[in-house]
């Protein structure tokens, strides 16, 4: 019976646009709980004090709802770009990550794991409680468990069916069901994932210091990027997708099929010129739904001015001149590091 009802939700999860389906045990990942703990005590999660809080619940899904039988892993492919770092060759160019080119992904996972939980609560008088990356949840262990993908040596989730590019979600159910085969590590001798990183953010193969990781630091890290870090960043402005292209089981990797992942316009062809004149309103009309949006005006006119600094094209300089004065000092900080460095 369980195992008809599995098939039922892999069903109907692929015909809303789920690519891959996997269940795990409501325990979830043995020592999964440790290693995290070790990541916070080492405090590589950098500024990300939201990493430590609630995170007893990280343990396991039963200890966020004790109720919790049973785990559904999804993922749904977001690749939308022939290139990811086709960026790299053009120094007036931004690099943006591909997660976020498109939609925000929040707003259209969690409306299709609400649809998928609606419909299983209706079929089968269960409970649900539906999840993408918004609570004490450890998405990447709990699919690793799954057998969704296994966590690569640059720490994210590979699949050997449709790659890295894909976003997860998760479903805690009081159905009590089959699990599937944990996913076995496939990387193998390769390392290509760590030597890719500009700035070394991998102090070990599957260990990630995130106070060195350039989507930490243009993302979440608020304040100035400390200068050792400045000239790594290279055009990328928002997040960074080295560790990821490198990875050669991206030849797998097929286009998303959800039309709103695709690479809104003003992303298409991105010029720091265009970018670095944003004020907040322009900003957050230009980025409405998104998840730039997040990081707020002034985090991302900063890392534009750490791009145009390395551009080493001094025809920025009367262009970035005015921001010298921003309010922001974050953003004046940045003006001024930029300035100096394409004077010189």
């Amino acid at each position: 019976m369980s195992q008809d009802l599995k098939a039922q939700i892999i069903e109907y999860a692929h015909e809303i646009g789920f690519d891959q389906v996997g269940f795990c045990r409501a325990e979830g990942k043995e020592g999964m709980y440790d290693q995290y703990r070790q990541f916070i005590a080492e405090g590589r999660h950098g500024t990300m004090a939201w990493m430590d809080k609630r995170h007893e619940h990280r343990a396991s899904p039963k200890s966020l709802w004790p109720e919790c039988q049973s785990v559904l892993m999804l993922a749904m492919n977001y690749n939308a770009h022939p290139d990811p770092l086709a960026h790299l060759g053009d120094p007036n160019q931004a690099g943006v990550s591909l997660y976020a080119r498109g939609r925000d992904y929040h707003d259209i996972i969690k409306k299709k794991l609400k649809q998928l939980g609606r419909w299983m609560c209706q079929s089968f008088d269960c409970e649900v409680k539906v999840f993408v990356d918004t609570a004490p949840v450890m998405e990447k262990p709990l699919a690793e468990e799954a057998g969704v993908g296994w966590q690569g040596k640059h720490t994210n989730l590979v699949s050997n069916q449709i790659g890295s590019w894909f976003f997860l979600g998760a479903i805690y159910t009081t159905l009590k069901l089959d699990v599937d085969k944990p996913h076995k590590d496939q990387c193998g001798s390769c390392t290509a994932c760590l030597e890719a990183c500009p700035t070394k953010a991998f102090p070990a193969p599957y260990q990630l210091d995130a106070r060195r990781c350039i989507s930490y630091l243009t993302i979440e890290h608020d304040g100035p990027v400390p200068e050792e870090f400045r000239e790594a960043l290279g055009n990328r402005i928002y997040g960074c997708d080295d560790c990821l292209a490198a990875c050669p089981w991206n030849k797998f990797a097929h286009e998303a099929r959800e039309a709103r992942f695709k690479t809104r316009e003003i992303l298409e062809n991105p010029q720091l010129a265009d970018l670095v004149t944003l004020d907040d309103a322009t900003f957050r009309e230009v980025f409405s739904k998104s998840p730039i949006k997040r990081s707020g005006r002034n985090r991302f006119i900063r890392n534009v001015l750490y791009a145009i600094g390395n551009s080493g094209q001094a025809d920025y300089l009367p262009i970035i001149a005015p921001l010298g004065k921003d309010a922001s000092e974050m953003v004046r900080d940045a003006a001024d590091w930029a300035t100096k460095k394409l004077q010189t």
